[in-house]
């Protein structure tokens, strides 16, 4: 048991200054961590601990039963990485017990307390008995991620960069021109380093439009993950533009591509040690890794075109998000493709309102512009950096960095007229 830190909830604490907090924190390694509770009230926001995404690598169990469950149960089993345990029991009587524990748990394990007082006599005996860290109830599950990270992530490691998944709800709806032009956006406007990685490993474009072709690319990457670190996959990056670069597909079908959970979750990590910020073109498909890469992603972002079909889709990736990442905000939207002469379409204000979710922005059918940027092996705003859709790609980027909200339009006078009569009857 190591040294100990004092933690306590703050109920004050805003819903988006947990949101940041939670943002800021490194994943927790791959560590084991079971948990004694005497109340639903601490376990609950444990085991949601357990399910968000910075706790992917962690094994965390929930038992029912205090310090003297636990002490029973390491009488016969080894003690993990990391023991968390509630108390009610009175200060002296909490240390008391603690001596028990002392007797059946490695030398190597971490305690984290939850306890009922904020007794600062408490806290410097919890110091001098070697708990790592004592947290005072009510919790919350941002609470539990920190405490956890604090702990276990070195405090001097390198920041790690933002990962940013792009998915199109249906094949063909331009989710990975929209995110290579992101990319390269981001980029230009904020002038910090930004890596493409392209997981269509078959039918990849990202070598097209930015007019590379580079001898090794991702393919080398996820065959050979024993080989994976920075320096490696600096060799494996094509540089596109000054703070731009990447990692390429093959795009060839000289093999089948069939890869499990955890296939590319070790280039994402290795990538995001090396650049501030890490763009995922995602295929439009539904795989145990594609599942996997968007669970983890820090943001997602969907691109739809306003039809029904592309509705129906966005709406069940957003609820499948929602449970796959229940501690992070919806994904973002991007409706592209709109306008098309003669297509009958969903109103933007229509597409949203079932998904609840705001657009960043709704991009027009521009098919002369998209046509000439792909044939030149050029980004839009290479080719045309004032046009319309230029501007609202500028916008999407301050959007997905954090700065700039997303505007909320607001609803018609009529609109909010009936809004009110419809909560009236």
């Amino acid at each position: 048991m190591s040294s100990l830190a004092y933690e306590t909830s703050h109920p004050e604490t805003t819903a988006a200054e947990t949101d940041a907090a939670l943002q800021s924190l490194r994943p927790v390694p791959r560590i084991s961590i079971q948990a004694f509770c005497e109340t639903e009230a601490v376990a609950n926001p444990i085991e949601r601990a357990g399910e968000d995404r910075r706790m992917a690598k962690a094994h965390l169990k929930v038992h029912m039963g205090g310090l003297s469950t636990a002490v029973e149960f390491y009488q016969t089993a080894a003690t993990p990485n990391l023991i968390i345990l509630e108390s009610r029991g009175e200060p002296k009587d909490l240390l008391a017990s603690l001596t028990e524990l002392a007797e059946v748990c490695d030398a190597s394990t971490k305690v984290v307390i939850v306890g009922h007082y904020n007794d600062v006599w408490l806290y410097r005996e919890l110091t001098r008995a070697g708990i790592s860290e004592y947290v005072v109830a009510p919790i919350s599950m941002a609470d539990i991620v920190s405490v956890i990270a604090g702990i276990f992530v070195d405090p001097e490691a390198e920041p790690v960069g933002r990962s940013i998944a792009f998915v199109g709800a249906k094949g063909g709806v331009g989710s990975s021109t929209l995110a290579h032009n992101l990319a390269w956006t981001m980029s230009a406007l904020f002038e910090g380093e930004v890596v493409v990685a392209d997981l269509d490993l078959p039918f990849g474009t990202a070598n097209i439009n930015f007019d590379q072709d580079p001898a090794q690319g991702i393919a080398e990457a996820v065959f050979s993950p024993e080989r994976i670190d920075e320096v490696y996959l600096d060799r494996l990056l094509a540089q596109c533009a000054e703070r731009l670069s990447l990692l390429a597909a093959p795009s060839t079908l000289d093999r089948t591509y069939d890869f499990d959970a955890e296939a590319f979750a070790q280039i994402i990590d290795t990538a995001q040690r090396t650049a501030p910020l890490v763009v995922l073109d995602v295929p439009h498909l539904w795989t145990s890794w594609s599942q996997t890469t968007l669970a983890r992603a820090d943001e997602v972002v969907i691109t739809a075109t306003p039809e029904l079909a592309n509705l129906r889709n966005t709406k069940n990736l957003v609820d499948t998000l929602a449970k796959l990442r229940p501690n992070d905000g919806p994904p973002k939207l991007v409706i592209n493709q709109a306008n098309v002469p003669k297509r009958p379409e969903i109103s933007t204000d229509d597409f949203a309102e079932p998904l609840g979710i705001a657009p960043m922005g709704v991009i027009p059918f521009e098919p002369q512009l998209f046509g000439n940027a792909a044939n030149n092996g050029r980004m839009l705003g290479e080719m045309d950096h004032n046009h319309p859709i230029v501007q609202t790609m500028n916008d999407i980027a301050y959007i997905l960095t954090g700065r700039r909200e997303i505007k909320v339009k607001k609803k018609s006078g009529l609109a909010g007229l009936l809004d009110r009569l419809h909560l009236k009857t």
